[in-house]
């Protein structure tokens, strides 16, 4: 029985890649913080699918969390192994940078950027040892191009990017791709109180995109179709920027 980890699945582009993985066959692991009426939500919509759902709350930034609850899985779970992990938890904290204060810059970055580490060393381990497995990080085109006002957030997937290129190429040889999905403008709780109007006219799709748009392209890496593609962030924004 194989497992897909999703950290920060209860909502938005999160939900909509636990609901496509599980489309796919895949259980699912749930990871929130602290939603629990979303993320039971998404803990249906995954089961409806006909697979298992299973929810993990902690903080992917607290590493005695992350390794209590995945440890504790990989350690406890042997005949359950998590073939798919996708970086998905992060936050954003906006204000131009002279503005920002360090509490704000701090937490997006431990979040976006610990998160990805603690979980990853202790997942891609795993992986390692059985000489298969799948890495996506959703990261942003904060991260490719930056955004104003964005400076800790594009900083956050920035660095994140980074080590997408350079863990594929530590994993590689074992069987095991790393890539990044980076989204544009995207209908979620996060972009809620954005100028969607005025922000569309810059977008050569014209409209925002779809969680589940996002979530395509991400079971696509994580499918046996992607097995040469490693190392990789392929943009899913309309056309706004290359």
């Amino acid at each position: 029985m194989s497992y897909a980890l999703v950290t920060g699945g209860s909502r938005g582009i999160g939900r909509a890649c636990c609901i496509k993985l599980a489309e796919m066959g895949l259980n699912i692991l749930i990871n929130y913080t602290s939603n629990d009426e979303e993320a039971k939500k998404t803990q249906e919509a995954v089961k409806a699918k006909g697979v298992d759902a299973v929810l993990m709350k902690f903080d992917v930034s607290n590493m005695e969390a992350v390794d209590k609850a995945v440890g504790g899985w990989i350690e406890t779970q042997k005949d359950k192994p998590i073939t798919v992990l996708v970086n998905n938890a992060g936050i954003n904290k906006d204000n131009l940078m002279v503005l920002m204060n360090p509490e704000d810059w701090h937490r997006v970055m431990d979040v976006a950027v610990n998160g990805f580490y603690f979980v990853s060393r202790l997942v891609v381990k795993d992986m390692v040892h059985k000489r298969k497995g799948r890495v996506v990080n959703v990261v942003s085109l904060s991260g490719l191009k930056g955004l104003p006002g964005q400076t800790n957030y594009s900083a956050s997937k920035g660095a994140v990017i980074a080590a997408t290129k350079a863990l594929a190429q530590e994993v590689g040889k074992r069987g095991i791709t790393v890539n990044a999905v980076a989204p544009g403008f995207i209908k979620t709780d996060m972009t809620a109180g954005l100028p969607e109007a005025q922000l569309k006219a810059m977008i050569p799709m014209q409209r925002f995109g779809e969680a589940e748009e996002v979530a395509n392209v991400v079971g696509f890496l994580a499918s046996d179709a992607a097995s040469y593609i490693t190392a990789e962030v392929i943009s899913v924004n309309g056309g706004l920027y290359s």
